[in-house]
């Protein structure tokens, strides 16, 4: 099954609606995507209705995902999470905490760039960027700063403003990679950790987060090179985990105005492998 296992919309840091996604997805004749927001599911029953609306049920599957930012001595580290319940009360609890934990660092960024920089934003300039619900962040904190006549373009609020050395910005509390694993793994989902290329004690951590309930790693990504695949499939089979991989989708590419939904190569047996994992944990 030709499949794309990490998508942002616009509920998160992405740019299309989950409609557009889908859209999409049937145009480059993907047959399964997961939606993958950042601390948040609401896109999923968005695509579903869409997908069931245009009459093609028949030729996209949609997985519910996610993906949970955390902290981990200074290392940011990604959690994806499929096929679990979303309605189960640990989880519902982690996302309500992660995205409390993203409205206070924005608000206490607004504090300070207003106190230090005197640029003055405001926080209704930053949800609007996102869906209702949606996760909000540092994209649109950027933004934001930018609209306001702070930088002149999103890259030099970053540089300047969006970093941890900057006196304005505040880190996240968030909860840490190994409360997440397990939060979805006891959700009946698989967590799977996100491009472990970004993290130089990827090989340690993994091997702690097994304990914990981790069942696979992100091999395929855009970010990752050839060398990097082969690293970290070898990695997934040496321990005992799957392989998974997406295009980590957030916009069409500037430069150049490709759409990149599904053109990172994932091979098709990764689907049927996450398949299989979720019949595994089913049984147990």
């Amino acid at each position: 099954m030709k499949s794309d296992l990490h998508i942002h919309t616009y509920y998160s840091d992405g740019v299309f609606s989950p409609e557009k996604i889908v859209d999409t997805a049937l145009d480059v004749g993907l047959e399964v995507i997961a939606l993958t927001d950042h601390d948040n599911v609401l896109s999923y029953d968005v695509a579903k209705n869409h997908l069931k609306e245009v009459g093609a049920e028949d030729k996209l599957e949609i997985i519910q995902g996610v993906e949970i930012n955390t902290l981990y001595k200074n290392y940011e580290v990604h959690i994806l999470g499929y096929f679990f319940d979303s309605q189960n009360s640990d989880f519902k609890r982690l996302l309500k905490t992660q995205q409390d934990a993203r409205i206070e660092q924005t608000n206490e960024i607004i504090s300070l760039l207003y106190k230090k920089e005197g640029i003055k934003i405001k926080y209704e300039d930053i949800v609007k960027q996102v869906a209702s619900g949606g996760s909000i962040g540092r994209p649109h904190i950027a933004k934001a700063i930018t609209n306001a006549g702070g930088t002149s373009s999103v890259m030099e609020a970053y540089a300047k403003y969006i970093h941890d050395d900057s006196p304005v910005y505040v880190p996240r509390k968030t909860v840490s990679p190994h409360d997440a694993v397990e939060i979805i793994y006891d959700a009946g989902g698989i967590p799977v950790i996100a491009h472990p290329h970004d993290i130089d004690i990827a090989e340690t951590l993994i091997k702690e987060l097994m304990n914990y309930g981790l069942r696979g790693i992100e091999a395929y990504h855009r970010k990752h090179s050839p060398a990097c695949v082969e690293y970290f499939s070898s990695m997934a089979e040496s321990l005992g985990l799957i392989v998974t991989g997406g295009s980590d989708f957030h916009a069409p590419n500037l430069v150049n105005g490709q759409i990149i939904l599904g053109k990172h190569f994932v091979p098709e047996w990764v689907y049927d492998k996450l398949i299989k994992e979720k019949k595994l944990m089913d049984m147990a």
